[in-house]
């Protein structure tokens, strides 16, 4: 039997048992076995990693481990560029597209409300979610780790927290998006593109009382649905300027 060191730094202890979170533990293993194996039967997703330092090099998820090795694992890293050294990264995708697992449905929401692209159904096996993340170029956003552990996945984010007012502010913070979106481009419903509808193109397809008051509408070119800016916007707009404030609020 061999021997290895590992460390895992910073978030990436949260997948980790107490006895081995912030210190370097003994990891042993037979035969030839992969740093990436290595690390998700410790129960860290290769999703989560950006970073693996081997006896002071980097290198990537296929190293093969060999006794004695010392390894430093670190999850993605938000104000230092490490680009030139990280071997463990696929190609950054072009776009940031997301999607996510059944038990996501209202993080999807509130992502479609900031205008990003977020496929969400509340009926899709894993297999399907990884295959749709892989094929259509999405980001899959979970929080089953076993789903991450996929091969196909090649990008992917446990989400932390439980709260889906502070998951986006996860998402948008891990991605660094905050600058990005673009409010109510999308049906919170289907994901589809809202454009503006005259009311003549409306009429009759909401009730009187409501075209008496606004005369501003939009139609989702997918699922048909036509929005106002009505109650419910006002508190959007209000859930979005609190986001604005936890940004301004960190960036001091």
């Amino acid at each position: 039997m061999s021997e290895a060191t590992i460390r895992f730094y910073a978030e990436l202890n949260a997948f980790l048992p107490a006895n081995q979170k912030f210190t370097g533990f003994p990891f042993s293993f037979y035969d030839r076995v992969s740093v990436k194996h290595a690390l998700e039967s410790l129960g860290v997703p290769h999703t989560e990693v950006d970073l693996i330092i081997v006896n002071g090099e980097s290198a990537d998820f296929s190293y093969i481990l060999r006794d004695g090795d010392r390894i430093s694992v670190y999850p993605v890293f938000e104000t230092i560029d490490i680009q030139p050294i990280v071997k463990v990264r696929p190609t950054p995708l072009r776009d940031t597209r997301f999607v996510l697992d059944m038990h996501l449905g209202k993080l999807a929401a509130y992502l479609r409300m900031l205008g990003f692209d977020a496929d969400y159904s509340n009926n899709r096996p894993d297999e399907e979610l990884a295959a749709i993340s892989r094929n259509d170029g999405r980001i899959l956003l979970t929080r089953d780790t076993g789903l991450l552990k996929r091969k196909a996945v090649t990008h992917g984010y446990f989400i932390h927290d439980i709260d889906p007012r502070r998951q986006i502010v996860e998402v948008l913070k891990r991605f660094d998006l905050f600058g990005a979106f673009r409010p109510f481009q999308r049906c919170i419903r289907c994901n589809g593109l809202l454009t503006g509808a005259s009311v003549e193109k409306i009429e009759g397809l909401i009730p009187p009382e409501v075209l008496s008051v606004y005369s501003e509408f939009m139609q989702c070119q997918n699922c048909g649905r036509i929005c106002w800016k009505g109650t419910h916007y006002q508190r959007m707009v209000q859930f979005i300027d609190r986001i604005l404030e936890i940004e301004k609020s960190q960036a001091k």
